[in-house]
């Protein structure tokens, strides 16, 4: 839990029209390759609206996928205060083992400040051949790929620039970055439970893996939105917002892709520069939006390939909603928006809870993945249908011997949290399928599971695929409480190589 909650005002009294919020919650219903989670909207420094699409919930840690960089961003700031980190320094300084190894001139004149904004000089991401080359030592695989060209004449968005930033602070600091944030950022932020995803070396990875609440990406954003300063105390040192949201790279046709508007206008310490202020964001519509031109920032989870589609709705939605005074006569206007955003829910998938009777005969079963594999979750293995005394039924997803539970009833969001965190909707859809929806409430991850009783086969589907290769195992499809979590090569490689859609 947070120490306090973040104070809050109505739409109205903070000049925020509820009028626009409800047109961006139209549009968000309206589009459907965009699946909200939550949304927090705030102005001068308090709550004006907010909501979370159930079977999510505000206490529920969210992955935040690449916003996790402005967190590890912020740690870098904390630790070059600190005297520990020098973003003048060469990175192989920091690693004088490696020495020997590193023969490139442009590996060996790579700064600090070049990881640090995303041009080290490759590019393209050298994620996978880092932790090919490497996977005990993944800073040593990125520093033997040789640039390009020079450090800080290109960009190219590259996990292992953050991994190694990230890397360089837990062997200065001797703490895992969690660990050297809670009494310097989260404690101070009011900001309750984050977890970080590690590789094998057991380190957080810096660049992903970070588990948060939007509570959390709000508290962040407003910190960043007040120069550093929080409840009348600076804890960034000062002119580092400055630095580290300004464009220290061009990116404009970096994405190869010239309609991707809010990525082709400049890159920072681990933020983008957008149409309005700067962002973090991570893959799949996970967004911290400062907006210092109207003194408000917007926190967001999805489940979105369309991050272009997401930041259009809010720039023609809340951004003309913010007025620069309060307004007046609008109650009714904020009680009705407040009373919509109490609802918020996901449509749950339709189905009948029990099978017809034509199938119940043949209802229990084991059933094996169509064609013999299923290509969205190779791990899976098998499904089976199972009915208890009380005539309620389970589907059970096995995968290298391990069950995930799932049990069938009603027509809503069926919540559990073990063995781990989800919800599930649907049911029958005729004697002869079974088709269900399965939420992982701690990602942005939906799968949908279909099972034939007539070829005793099924398929898994995943609405948004982990970016994680070999596939991650669903039951670490969480936050990685009481153990390293790893996957990859030998627990090596924990993501896809680009997190942009």
């Amino acid at each position: 839990m947070t120490a306090h909650p973040l104070p809050t005002g109505t739409p109205a009294e903070l000049g925020v029209d509820a009028s626009g919020v409800h047109a961006f919650l139209d549009a968000l219903g309206d589009a459907p390759d965009i699946e909200p989670h939550s949304l927090m909207i705030l102005r001068h420094g308090r709550q004006a609206a907010t909501g979370w699409w159930a079977p999510y919930t505000p206490e529920r840690p969210h992955l935040l996928y690449s916003l996790s960089k402005n967190f590890t961003a912020t740690a870098a700031a904390l630790a070059e205060a600190e005297g520990l980190i020098d973003f003048d320094a060469p990175v192989l300084s920091y690693f004088p083992e490696l020495e020997a190894d590193i023969t490139d001139p442009r590996s060996r004149s790579m700064l600090v400040r070049h990881i640090a904004s995303m041009a080290s000089g490759h590019v393209a991401d050298t994620v996978d051949v880092a932790y090919a080359t490497d996977p005990a030592e993944p800073v040593r695989g990125f520093l033997l790929q040789p640039p390009d060209h020079d450090p800080g004449t290109v960009f190219a968005y590259n996990q292992l620039c953050t991994y190694t930033l990230a890397a360089i602070m837990q062997r200065e600091t001797g703490q895992r970055l969690t660990d050297w944030l809670r009494p310097r950022l989260l404690d101070p932020l009011g900001i309750g439970e984050t977890l970080w995803q590690r590789d094998r070396t057991g380190r957080e990875l810096g660049f992903s893996g970070l588990h948060a609440t939007t509570d959390a990406i709000a508290r962040l954003g407003l910190l960043y939105l007040g120069d550093g300063v929080w409840d009348g105390k600076r804890l960034l040192p000062e002119g580092w917002v400055a630095r580290a949201t300004r464009a220290h790279i061009p990116t404009a046709g970096a994405m190869g892709e010239t309609d991707r508007q809010d990525w082709d206008r400049g890159y920072g310490f681990q933020f983008w520069m957008s149409r309005h202020g700067f962002r973090g964001d991570g893959a799949y519509g996970q967004f911290c939006l400062v907006l210092p031109e109207y003194d408000a920032v917007i926190a967001t989870t999805a489940a979105t390939e369309q991050m272009q589609q997401y930041l259009n709705l809010v720039w023609r939605h809340l951004v003309p909603a913010f007025h620069p005074g309060p307004l007046t006569g609008r109650d009714a206007e904020d009680r009705a928006l407040g009373e919509r955003l109490a609802r918020l829910a996901l449509p749950p998938a339709a189905g009948s809870p029990v099978p017809p009777e034509g199938a119940r005969d043949r209802a229990t079963a084991r059933l094996t993945p169509y064609g013999g594999v299923c290509a969205d979750q190779p791990t899976l293995t098998a499904a089976e249908l199972a009915q208890d005394a009380g005539d309620r039924w389970t589907l059970s997803l096995v995968e290298d011997g391990h069950r995930l539970d799932l049990p069938l009833g009603g027509t809503g969001w069926a919540v559990q949290d073990q063995p781990g965190p989800v919800a599930v909707s649907g049911g029958w859809a005729d004697d002869g399928t079974l088709a269900v929806e399965v939420v992982f409430l701690e990602t942005p991850h939906r799968l949908r599971v279909t099972c034939s009783l007539a070829d005793r086969t099924f398929t898994a589907h995943w609405r948004t695929r982990p970016l994680s290769r070999p596939p991650v195992p669903l039951r670490r499809l969480r936050a990685p409480r009481g153990s390293v979590s790893v996957s990859g090569p030998a627990g090596g490689r924990p993501e896809g190589p680009q997190e942009r859609p």
